[in-house]
């Protein structure tokens, strides 16, 4: 495969993992040993918040009628949408049975974990929008009791419309600690709460380095890196839309990578020549991250066909995947490698980031490669049973019997040798491992 780089990263996503592996098993541990006060110790430390960490209803109340009523309109949409699609993902698991010999039954079930801890960034950018794809979903999944942690801002508190949010989406309780702190408290069950059997949502290096530490006695959605989004264009695209697109994009975070792939090498410098000047157009904040990102994370790739770009993008697997080109159809079923696909250039990664209804909360890091995103599905543990006659028990035992006695497995043979002794006390069974 040919690939010219017009633009070519000069750095890749990686923070000092060591450093920061090290801070956030430090706070774990002590927080596991110093319970709710050193909790908030940290918190006092870190969020410099010192009210209620667990709201009251009156305190979500007053939150709530500080949020504007267009935007209140604006979140129940977007839970709508989020909630109905959340629903059609529940749809597709069924508990199912089949006789897999005569007499032999064995079954599936779907059963949601009882306590989820949805984590809700909202230091740098209030994320309204993971409130909904967080606590929605396991709420459809059917979770018996969900926290929403969120950081608070200093004197100030978890933003009035992160709280309405987690709360009409159906969280129970909605807490006002942020960092490894929050995480730990979710985890711990801290503050009278639950222990969570599964942490999921965004959040910095150090709440991504803590999910990873404590995945094995929590269930996560996934460990998560910056943020990244790649654009496979062709010269049917819009530069003005794809220049757009990828500074919407490199606004995340200094480090968040932003690619563009494409087979014209006019859209490809056009392209170029505009980011720029949309960068330095954006609000202070934003502005710095995302000049730091198109500056030191984003590339420019020049593809020879259709099948090489797309052949580049299922390399890169990248979290979001933007096509905006001719046969839409066609790339639809070829490309293999991605967080969310976005088809057209009448969707954006922006739609599926707020409103759209998918989630937003998706694997990083070419993690895409294996996994897919937050779903009603990661909130639920697929569970096997089974169920026997005495006949149909008969030739899974001989089998079993056989197979076990071959690995050297004599315990789990007679396991088997009992059954066909009680069950037929008048047949002979040949229940050597050869013969």
């Amino acid at each position: 495969m040919t690939r010219e780089y017009l633009k070519k990263a000069a750095l890749t996503p990686k923070s000092d993992a060591s450093e920061t592996h090290k801070i956030v098993q430090g706070i774990l541990d002590d927080i596991e040993v110093g319970g709710d006060t050193k909790a908030l110790e940290y918190a006092a430390k870190f969020d410099q918040y010192e009210g209620n960490v667990l709201l009251t209803p009156e305190e979500i109340e007053a939150a709530c009628a500080l949020v504007p009523e267009k935007l209140k309109a604006d979140i129940r949409f977007s839970h709508d949408n989020v909630r109905r699609f959340a629903q059609l993902q529940k749809g597709t698991v069924h508990d199912v049975e089949m006789e897999i010999s005569p007499g032999f039954v064995t079954g599936q079930k779907a059963i949601p974990v009882d306590a989820a801890g949805c984590y809700v960034p909202g230091g740098r950018y209030s994320h309204i929008a993971s409130a909904i794809m967080t606590v929605t979903t396991a709420k459809v999944a059917g979770c018996k009791h969900i926290t929403a942690c969120s950081p608070p801002r200093p004197g100030v508190g978890v933003a009035p419309a992160i709280i309405y949010a987690a709360h009409i989406c159906g969280a129970d309780k909605i807490m006002a600690m942020g960092g490894v702190q929050g995480v730990a408290a979710m985890t711990f069950g801290l503050f009278g709460l639950p222990k969570a059997n599964i942490l999921v949502g965004p959040g910095n290096q150090f709440v991504a380095e803590a999910k990873r530490i404590l995945f094995g006695r929590v269930g996560i959605d996934m460990i998560a890196g910056p943020t990244d989004s790649l654009i496979l264009a062709d010269a049917t695209a819009d530069s003005h839309i794809v220049a757009t697109d990828l500074v919407s994009q490199a606004e995340h975070g200094y480090n968040s990578p932003v690619w563009l792939v494409t087979d014209n090498r006019a859209l490809a410098e056009d392209v170029m020549r505009l980011v720029p000047d949309y960068i330095n157009d954006l609000p202070e904040v934003n502005r710095e991250n995302a000049a730091a990102a198109w500056r030191d994370y984003a590339e420019v790739i020049l593809c020879a066909n259709r099948e090489d770009m797309a052949a580049c993008s299922d390399e890169y697997a990248p979290e979001h995947l933007t096509v905006q080109a001719e046969d839409l159809d066609w790339w639809l079923e070829r490309l293999t490698c991605y967080g969310s696909l976005f088809l057209g250039e009448e969707t954006t990664v922006s739609y599926g980031d707020k409103a759209a209804g998918t989630n937003h909360v998706l694997p990083t890091s070419r993690a895409a490669s294996y996994t897919g995103g937050l779903s009603v599905h990661k909130y639920m543990k697929i569970v096997t049973w089974q169920r026997a006659t005495r006949e149909g028990s008969k030739p899974v035992a001989e089998a079993t019997a056989r197979i076990a006695r071959l690995e050297g497995m004599e315990g789990h043979a007679r396991a088997a040798d009992v059954r066909l002794a009680k069950y037929f006390p008048d047949e002979t069974f040949d229940l050597t491992a050869n013969g």
